[in-house]
């Protein structure tokens, strides 16, 4: 009896939380390192940006050293809390009244490009064989910002450190051969600046690589171009949703098949709709709310917009460093060339779309 209430008076044993605290210590900090590492070399070369970076040099460091089993606490949660808290923040960066701004005559060809590339995802995904996650990444990050949308789908989707680091590769890729090849096709046609820059806008992927093929043009094509790309950026919510949507009718459909109760399978398949919103786009709308209405100072915009960039820079050097290297040899270069497909579709949609519409 003694012993019994001697057990049930004792604490209840597990890590406190200075413990828990030194177990992400070794792998947080490996992928902050390489953060860190990463935001140098994209401030050296803008145009390469640090996210890339980010993902080749955690790669590189698992080439040479597999993080062992202490690193990996760290590396999860740089990999997935820490990415869904930078995309809150990304929600900064952006207002209502920067969307009024652009206006109508933009949105159909921001819209179009989109819907263009996304149709093009799926069928040129089908005929080449890239099916699943890859797929889905790669038309996300095309047609709407890159790595950071690629960032906002995959805890979404749940994809696969190794498809998240061929879809941000393939996305790199493209983007530096927009900002080689834009500024000519700009003059080639002889665009004016807020014509060019709405197609940078729409047909760049990543923030830095928007800016600079515009830059290159003109300040004010730079200036609409930026516009541009924050207004697409808000894609993101709707694309997210309909994945997250997606997601769950499959896992009520996998549910059934394998036997489970009516009852359980009536309750996934009438999923809440406030279940099928990641809690991060929520924050994310509340922070671009936040800025509209002026919550949030003007000298803290760039700060944030920075301190977001480097969390992303951070969980794709996590994902790096846990990316499974014969699993991109086994992808091969058909992923690349849905990405090359992609590329064109969205650079010649936009610049059709800019002359159907005046």
């Amino acid at each position: 009896m003694d012993a019994a209430m001697t057990t049930s008076a004792t604490p209840p044993s597990g890590p406190t939380i200075a413990r828990r605290v030194l177990a992400v210590l070794p792998g947080l900090g490996l992928a902050l390192a390489i953060a860190a590492c990463a935001t140098g070399i994209g401030r050296i070369l803008p145009v390469l940006g640090s996210a890339v970076p980010g993902v080749l040099l955690g790669v590189l460091v698992r080439l040479i050293f597999r993080p062992g089993r202490p690193a990996t606490p760290g590396i999860e949660l740089a990999s997935h809390p820490v990415l869904q808290l930078s995309i809150v923040l990304l929600g900064t960066q952006l207002s209502v009244g920067e969307v009024a701004r652009v206006g109508l005559t933009s949105l159909p060809v921001m819209l179009g490009t989109l819907a263009l590339c996304l149709t093009a995802a799926w069928l040129f995904g089908r005929l080449l064989g890239v099916v699943g996650d890859l797929r889905t990444l790669i038309g996300v990050g095309t047609g709407v910002c890159g790595g950071s949308a690629i960032a906002a789908v995959s805890p979404v989707v749940g994809a696969l450190s190794a498809d998240i680091a061929y879809a941000i590769s393939t996305i790199f890729l493209f983007n530096i051969a927009a900002v080689v090849t834009f500024p000519a096709i700009g003059h080639l046609l002889g665009m004016s600046q807020q014509a060019f820059g709405l197609f940078a806008g729409t047909a760049v992927n990543d923030t830095s690589s928007v800016v600079a093929a515009a830059a290159a043009y003109g300040p004010e094509a730079a200036h609409h171009a930026v516009v541009v790309k924050l207004v697409r950026s808000l894609m993101i919510i709707p694309i997210c949703l309909g994945l997250a949507a997606l997601v769950r009718r499959r896992q009520a459909a996998a549910e059934v098949a394998a036997g489970q109760a009516a009852g359980e399978a009536r309750r996934t398949r009438s999923p809440r709709v406030l279940r099928l919103v990641p809690w991060f786009l929520v924050g994310f709308v509340l922070m671009a709310i936040a800025n509209s209405v002026g919550l949030i100072p003007t000298a803290l915009q760039q700060p944030l917009g920075s301190l977001a960039l480097f969390m992303i820079t951070v969980a794709l050097s996590a994902i790096g460093l846990t990316t499974d290297i014969a699993a991109l040899r086994r992808a091969g270069g058909r992923p690349l060339l849905l990405g090359a497909l992609l590329w064109v579709t969205v650079t010649l949609s936009s610049l059709a779309l800019q002359l159907l519409v005046g």
